[in-house]
């Protein structure tokens, strides 16, 4: 084995600098002739010799673009030894170089894998330059499409789990209707930091959650899985108010991966009769309250914030105190993250705010938006005033009752 470079500037412009290559042939007359060929056809090359299939696998490197082999060279079984150097060729690409009568074999060897099969006593030193040329391209194009195709597959996969950690509302009661929007703020992503759920439990009273965990990663958004599963398993268990909080808060201090990481979170618990709900605020901003029907001049208010407590896992032993509301016959609450208020207004360095948004949400209300067209509504007019795309992660929950529909607890 033995090792040739060939130092002459390529002829053709636009052509690579020095080509690795890899012969694997035995025969001393058939080496030299490649070598001379490749020298004078002008091609700038490296060329390492393998007397055989042990020899090819030692002296293959990270730096090997093209392998030609000669299926001839004893230890070779034809088409056997060809699958064994398409094993270790990893991206190099591989060439066939086969005798007069072999040119079935060569057929066969290209539909087995190989970039391109040549005929020795047919090639010569232009034609040998251009098929390693093409062949280190059709090769390099291989492998390109092949990442493409890999990574649509995982893009898929990821598509399919992120859709699946999204939560499905659990609500039985045909009274309310129940409307949300989530994007995060990571480009081509589905999942973010920010999360919500619904629940209705046993004897009618339905549980309304939405939380923001600090930062935007993949972390972020696996921890704020965690948190809403946990949050519904606590639910479902019949554990509500200050009592559940503290054990989120805790499940927080355990799952975070630094002490820095925090979640604001807003849960309200909507009574069986539907027309009371009590609220607990940890550091996060206070939902909207619609009354009345859209585009009759109903109230829209932001609900009081002053009874709140810190966000989770910033003060050991906290306390969230309980805001009683009074909910009426009709209405809707929205509760969101603060990717919703914190957009600019205008060119200033003012943000929109809850304020603002109760604004926004007068307004479309006025025009008779409702439902998910109330929330599209509100996001379109928050982007246009912020005269970009909103880049924090968002999650809107809305949830509605009409009057003339009874709770299951009336």
């Amino acid at each position: 084995m033995s090792t040739i470079s060939h130092q002459t500037h390529p002829l053709t412009p636009g052509t690579e600098d020095r080509i690795d290559l890899l012969l694997i042939d035995d025969d001393p007359t058939d080496v030299l002739m490649v070598e001379k060929m490749l020298a004078d056809s002008g091609l700038d090359t490296e060329i390492t010799v393998a007397s055989d299939l042990d020899s090819a696998r030692r002296m293959l490197t990270r730096r090997t673009q093209c392998i030609i082999v000669d299926l001839s060279t004893p230890g070779i079984d034809r088409l056997e030894g060809l699958h064994q150097v398409l094993a270790f060729s990893g991206p190099a690409a591989v060439v066939v170089l086969t005798g007069l009568d072999d040119g079935r074999l060569g057929v066969r060897a290209v539909a087995a894998g190989a970039e391109d099969y040549l005929v020795k006593q047919e090639v010569d030193g232009p034609l040998l330059a251009r098929a390693i040329r093409y062949a280190i391209e059709r090769k390099r194009s291989e492998e390109t499409e092949r990442r493409l195709v890999e990574a649509r597959i995982l893009g898929r996969e990821n598509a399919r789990l992120e859709r699946g950690l999204l939560p499905v509302p659990l609500i039985e009661d045909p009274s309310l209707r129940h409307h949300t929007r989530y994007r995060p703020g990571r480009r081509r992503a589905l999942l973010g930091g920010d999360f919500y759920d619904t629940v209705q439990t046993e004897g009618g009273a339905v549980h309304l959650m939405i939380g923001d965990v600090c930062g935007h990663g993949p972390d972020e958004a696996a921890l704020g899985v965690q948190l809403r599963m946990a949050w519904r398993t606590l639910v479902l268990a019949g554990h509500t108010g200050e009592q559940l909080l503290g054990t989120l808060d805790t499940v927080l201090g355990h799952e975070r991966r630094s002490e820095e990481i925090f979640t604001t979170l807003c849960m309200i618990t909507i009574a069986p009769s539907r027309r009371t709900a009590r609220m607990h605020l940890a550091g996060h901003p206070a939902p909207l309250l619609f009354r009345g029907a859209p585009g009759d001049g109903g109230e829209v208010a932001a609900l009081p914030d002053y009874a709140h407590g810190p966000a989770l896992g910033l003060v050991p032993g906290a306390e969230w105190p309980t805001t009683e509301i009074d909910l009426g016959e009709s209405w809707g609450l929205m509760l969101y993250t603060d990717g919703l208020i914190e957009g600019r207004v205008g060119d200033g360095s003012d943000r929109l705010g809850t304020e603002g948004l109760v604004d926004l949400a007068r307004a479309a209300r006025t025009r008779g938006a409702a439902g998910r067209s109330l929330i599209d509504a509100l996001v379109g007019e928050v982007e246009r005033l912020n005269g970009d795309a909103l880049t924090d992660d968002l999650a809107v929950l809305l949830l509605s009752r009409q009057a003339g529909h009874d709770g299951p607890g009336r």
